[in-house]
């Protein structure tokens, strides 16, 4: 069958798979405070003035401010502002924690646990990693299966400091104050995203929600009847939605906010698109891209950059902001008008790419690690990371020169940003790794199988 070669290399896009504020995103000392979302602010992962440290070791306790465990099974990232970090989890009635099955392998298979869940949301205190609040979104038995790679909380919350946002695909949207109490709820039917030739197999949903303004997005790519929605981030009630004539997809949205626009960004099969936030009106597409696709679009100044892994296409595709209509590239074509420039069989499967110093960055399942002029296109090197062999799901994020890049079997390679290739450290954290880490105010929050750490000096 087609799809079951690299399958689950995509099911965790479960890691796999920003907000607008008033409020200061700094300290006194200019280290960023929040980290918002998916990936922090614009998804960029990046945030400096951080003194991190290079090594640590979790297990031996070195260079960890505080443990904490986390019930049930997840591979949504942590989110952090104003001191409070927040993290979601599905707790299984008959298993307990729950298992996933990691690694590179291409099984497509859904998880036989069908056993009635809870979905929660987790507040705990930023400087001790004591729970602050926990609470129960959603009870009963899942609406949908999920892969054997992945969990039945995938999708990253989102808050802008006022409301968190919880997405538990089929079991619907959420949303809470910050003490906890839950101001509504938003049944968005069954999701079934899965293997897009094979419609029996069932993978779940990752896509995560994001916060523009006063309204909350999130994006649901299916077998059938795919939208983008827009709610009002105080009631629930929808602003807008869009149909989308997709195939299922479990990239997060993206919101640019450069120079001339502001504009809504996915990434999906058929079409990596744009849209008007207030309307949520298509503004431009581009054809092109993989048949399973993973990684949330990125951008630095003008260029946008989407990706996605599935060969045979595996694209990346450098955009230029201000884009209308249709952008595909013709064919034997790498750029035109819209595309500053392309390349195929060199995107990432389910890691999100990361923009650093002037340079874009590229993580393959497989460790392979890539790093390109952004402006130009042009390769600076390509290396393979000496990884234990589980491979590469959560995505990379940097600070002060360093770029952090998580491995499922549980290790953070640290490698020096820049045009040479240097391998600073590599660090065990004990347990299993698939989420994406968060980066605030002097600390790295890491969400391994079953703990939240917090690392600093």
């Amino acid at each position: 069958m087609k799809s079951r070669l690299n399958t689950s290399l995509f099911a965790l896009l479960l890691c796999v798979t920003s907000c607008a504020t008033n409020l200061s995103a700094k300290t006194r000392d200019g280290a960023q405070q929040h980290w918002p979302s998916f990936r922090g602010r614009n998804a960029s992962g990046v945030a400096e003035s951080q003194n991190l440290p290079q090594s640590w070791n979790a297990p031996k306790g070195e260079n960890i401010k505080w443990k904490t465990r986390i019930p049930g099974l997840a591979h949504s990232s942590p989110i952090v502002w104003g001191g409070r970090v927040f993290v979601t989890t599905a707790v299984s009635s008959a298993r307990g924690d729950g298992t996933f099955r990691h690694g590179l392998y291409g099984d497509g298979d859904a998880s036989d646990d069908t056993s009635s869940q809870q979905w929660k949301l987790y507040a705990l205190n930023a400087k001790d990693g004591k729970v602050l609040w926990e609470r129960i979104a959603y009870e009963g038995v899942p609406r949908e299966k999920r892969h054997v790679k992945a969990t039945y909380a995938n999708a990253t919350p989102a808050t802008d400091g006022r409301y968190v946002v919880a997405f538990f695909g089929s079991q619907g949207l959420y949303a809470f104050d910050m003490r906890g109490r839950q101001l509504w709820k938003k049944d968005l039917g069954v999701l079934n995203a899965g293997a897009y030739d094979i419609p029996s197999y069932e993978w779940g949903t990752a896509s995560s929600p994001i916060i523009y303004k006063d309204s909350v997005v999130v994006q649901c790519d299916t077998q059938a009847g795919s939208f983008l929605l827009a709610s009002d981030i105080k009631t629930g009630k929808t602003l807008w939605k869009t149909a989308r004539e997709e195939l299922p997809s479990w990239g997060t949205p993206t919101v640019y906010t450069g120079a001339g626009r502001t504009e809504i960004v996915t990434n999906a099969s058929n079409f990596i698109r744009g849209y008007d936030p207030e309307t949520g009106r298509e503004l431009w597409r581009l054809g092109g891209s993989s048949k399973i696709t993973a990684p949330t679009p990125i951008f630095s100044g003008d260029l946008i950059v989407v990706a996605s892994g599935r060969r045979p296409e595996a694209p990346i595709f450098v955009i230029r902001a201000g884009a209308s209509g249709d952008i595909t590239l013709a064919k034997d074509q790498s750029s035109n008008k819209s595309i500053a420039w392309s390349k195929q069989g060199r995107g990432s499967y389910m890691p999100t790419p990361l923009i650093y110093r002037d340079h874009l960055y590229v993580l393959s399942n497989q460790g392979v690690f890539d790093c390109y002029d952004l402006k130009t296109g042009a390769e600076v090197y390509r290396e393979r990371l000496p990884h234990q062999g589980g491979g590469f799901s959560a995505s990379p994020v940097a600070a002060d020169g360093r770029i952090y890049l998580p491995s499922e079997d549980g290790e953070m390679f640290v490698v020096a940003a820049g045009a040479k290739f240097e391998l600073l450290a590599r660090n065990p954290m004990g347990e299993l790794l698939m989420a994406t880490p968060a980066i605030s105010d002097g600390r790295m929050f890491v969400r391994t199988q079953h703990h939240l750490f917090a690392i600093g000096k």
